[in-house]
């Protein structure tokens, strides 16, 4: 048993609409014969260094979807709450519901259903370590700036990532960086800038292509193709 300020919660907010998919909101759309929503937890309860599963939900779903959740095997499920407006939000209400007895937390997109054990070993050790990290992928393309419609200057690579999630945290740090936010009304793009916001440094750890967010009609086709390929019930890593 780890010491209690060892412990992990990972904060899944799944109270966003889902416009740009189309149709229902794609965290409830099936992907393997159960929910992505569930899909995507499930990584993180077969993880032996994850302690607690907290997710955020629109508020009309809160109590369907904990008996749902409960009833999928999901015995590191804490609770389910009722999500914001904005993701950031929905971060925050998921953030308020951890136990006192966890020392870090992840947040993890609720349509990202293909991140990795091994991903989640390295993100939990560098958090432990560090305070703060995230998953992110170096940007292999080329990229130009636009004027118009024609190409403007390249812009170079070097240095640059694409953030993928989980993205982790000091459980303290996480909330000092929301409640400076809330002060200032800062609303960030992901986690990572609210914690930088306070001047804490946050690690890289190199993610895997295969890690998508599930957000148009064609993340949605190369889901399909990447489940039936590779289903998420990999072993986890024997050295956590």
């Amino acid at each position: 048993m780890r010491a209690d300020a060892d412990r992990v919660a990972v904060l899944v907010p799944a109270a966003g609409q889902g416009t740009r998919l189309g149709g229902p909101r794609k965290q409830f759309r099936s992907l393997g014969g159960e929910p992505l929503l569930v899909q995507t937890l499930r990584a993180f309860e077969a993880h032996p260094m994850i302690d607690y599963l907290l997710v955020a939900a629109p508020e009309e779903a809160i109590a369907p979807l904990r008996t749902e959740l409960r009833e999928a095997g999901l015995s590191k499920l804490g609770d389910v709450v009722a999500g914001g407006d904005t993701r950031q939000a929905s971060v925050k209400a998921a953030l308020h519901a951890v136990p006192e007895d966890v020392g870090y937390v992840l947040v993890h997109d609720a349509v990202r259903p293909f991140v990795q054990s091994r991903h989640i070993t390295a993100i939990v050790k560098a958090v432990q370590r560090d305070g703060a990290a995230a998953l992110a992928l170096p940007v292999a393309d080329t990229l130009r700036r636009a004027i118009g419609s024609e190409f403007g200057e390249t812009v170079p690579r070097e240095s640059l990532y694409r953030m993928q999630t989980p993205q982790a945290f000091r459980r303290d740090w996480f909330i000092a960086a929301h409640e400076q936010a809330d002060r200032r009304g800062v609303q960030a793009t992901d986690d990572v800038e609210l914690v930088q916001r306070i001047g804490k440094h946050v690690q890289i750890v190199e993610g895997a292509p295969e890690n998508i967010k599930i957000t148009t009609p064609a993340d949605w086709d190369l889901a399909q193709v990447l489940w039936s390929h590779d289903p998420i019930d990999a072993p986890v890593d024997a050295d956590v």
